[in-house]
């Protein structure tokens, strides 16, 4: 959603590198490209007058031009205001002291309502609690079957005790979904209230009528952040009409450009609490306003990348497979990879995973045209292999990669690719785990020496033996005078030249010095 952003931010600080300070002229240059970055994301016009001005203040400061480098100084200054007008802190659900909480969602048709009250159910089931979905949409045709069928999928009960399609009372829906959750011990209720095409006054009073009836300890203004300024307006009009306590922003993986994100925050004051960004129910979690500073700016999302993988691994089989890469549990096989490849997939699109890391944005067209199929292409190949194929793939001759490239519908050509790049992928993984870093690169500090543990290491090599003159003459005269030079070792060996068996104190004067040094001994 953000790169058309990020690519102009990108170009704009590419211009500051390489300058020792930065001048009137500079500042002003990058402020004007800040800005019109912005207005092309569609960023409120309030919001970028504020941002460009803060941006230029802390330019002109001492934090600036007392710098070693000028140019990644504003870079972290932009990271910190747009930081800023995100939100700031990450904020969190507040929840009741006396159970159940209620959360009600309000938002305009369209924005995902029904979708992310079944993702945010799935997320809470997930932290540990016993959410409760009431159906008070009782408007849209056919929304309490899709949130019937959302809740089951998310496995998630769902309070649902008037068909809707136009029928059916939503404030007492909404009392009644209170009440039953107490009743059957569910500790969050999360209400989903109906939308309209427009904000209206018919939609706003039902909405505070709901409001009033279940006292929510948390209102969400669900926004689509593919609609551009005209959510921002319909922010502040529900504001003025409803209230709300924090905003939910769907739609985040939308080709749009994204400036709805970067204003609501400011403009009402409310923070964004959560965002999705997928079909999934998964495709859900908290905002982080500095995480999403940092992508942004192609600085990635390094702590989203890590939480996510620690609920997807299953740490038994990491433990395992980094134990078979040391050689301390066995070989690493065919079937060990399978599993590592399935762990990743659960992580999610393959492009999502490669787009949170730092520096990404300049692969972003290779990314968005990575064929995700390409995995299943690989797992098909690996189960058309016999159990003894995949535990030792030098079996694998020319006849059996015609019966696998066969059996899993690829070519031959296929088949051998994958071996070759197994082989070539363990040889690197388990060297990278023996400390020994990346095969054919020079050892790196914190690496190891790249030798196997367990094994001292090589004494060092012995110096070259003198060469001998093959002149007879020659070799002889070399051979008198090194007889005649005083022992290496022992008392008369000196490296300053004392006589063989001089005694420790003795006079200088009987050195055998240049005349012009005398006068340094005197």
């Amino acid at each position: 959603m953000f790169a058309t952003l990020s690519d102009r931010l990108a170009d704009t600080f590419k211009n500051l590198r390489g300058k020792g300070r930065l001048s009137e002229a500079d500042i002003d240059a990058t402020a004007r490209e800040i800005r019109i970055a912005l207005l092309e994301a569609d960023v409120a016009l309030p919001v970028v007058k504020v941002f460009v001005a803060a941006v230029k203040d802390r330019a002109r400061s001492e934090e600036v031009s007392a710098a070693l480098n000028p140019a990644q100084q504003v870079v972290k200054i932009v990271n910190d205001e747009l930081v800023t007008i995100l939100g700031g802190e990450t904020r969190r659900l507040r929840f009741a002291k006396n159970p159940p909480t209620v959360i009600m969602l309000a938002g305009l048709q369209g924005s995902g309502k029904t979708t992310l009250a079944a993702k945010l159910a799935l997320w809470l089931k997930e932290q540990g609690n016993s959410p409760l979905l009431v159906a008070a949409d009782l408007q849209r045709p056919n929304a309490v079957g899709q949130l019937q069928v959302n809740g089951e999928r998310a496995g998630v009960k769902v309070f649902a005790p008037e068909p809707g399609n136009g029928v059916g009372d939503p404030v007492a829906v909404a009392r009644a979904g209170v009440e039953e959750a107490r009743r059957t011990l569910h500790d969050v209720v999360i209400v989903d209230t109906a939308g309209r095409l427009g904000v209206d006054a018919e939609m706003m009073q039902q909405a505070a009528d709901i409001r009033d009836a279940v006292s929510p300890d948390e209102i969400l203004f669900v926004v689509d952040a593919m609609v551009g300024q005209d959510a921002v307006n319909t922010a502040q009009a529900f504001l003025d009409g409803v209230g709300y306590d924090g905003v939910v922003l769907t739609k985040l993986d939308g080709d749009a450009r994204g400036g709805a994100a970067l204003s609501i925050a400011s403009i009402t004051g409310r923070p964004v609490m959560f965002a999705s960004a997928g079909e999934k129910l998964t495709d859900f979690d908290l905002f982080h306003p500095d995480r999403m500073a940092s992508r942004i700016l192609d600085m990635g999302d390094m702590l989203t990348l890590i939480e996510q993988a620690k609920k997807t691994f299953d740490a038994d089989q990491a433990a395992k497979a980094a134990a078979k890469l040391t050689g301390q549990g066995g070989d690493f096989t065919l079937d060990d990879f399978l599993e590592q490849m399935q762990q990743i997939r659960k992580l999610g699109s393959l492009s999502k995973i490669m787009g949170m890391l730092p520096g990404m944005g300049q692969f972003r067209e290779q990314l968005e045209n990575f064929d995700e199929r390409e995995i299943d292409r690989i797992q098909a190949i690996i189960q058309s292999m016999t159990p003894g194929e995949r535990a030792n793939p030098k079996m694998i001759d020319g006849s059996r990669r015609a019966r696998i490239s066969k059996g899993s519908g690829t070519q031959v050509s296929d088949v051998n690719q994958l071996v070759d790049r197994f082989f070539e992928a363990r040889k690197m993984m388990m060297s990278m785990a023996k400390g020994g870093g990346i095969p054919g690169m020079p050892g790196m500090p914190g690496m190891g020496m790249g030798g196997k543990r367990g094994k001292t290491r090589p004494a060092p090599k012995k110096g070259k033996a003198k060469r001998v003159s093959g002149n007879p003459a020659k070799r002889a005269a070399l051979a008198k005078s090194a007889s005649e030079k005083p022992a290496a070792d022992g008392a008369g060996a000196n490296p300053f030249g004392v006589p063989a068996g001089a005694e420790q104190d003795f006079d200088p004067s009987q050195l055998d010095l240049p005349a012009d040094l005398s006068k340094y001994l005197k």
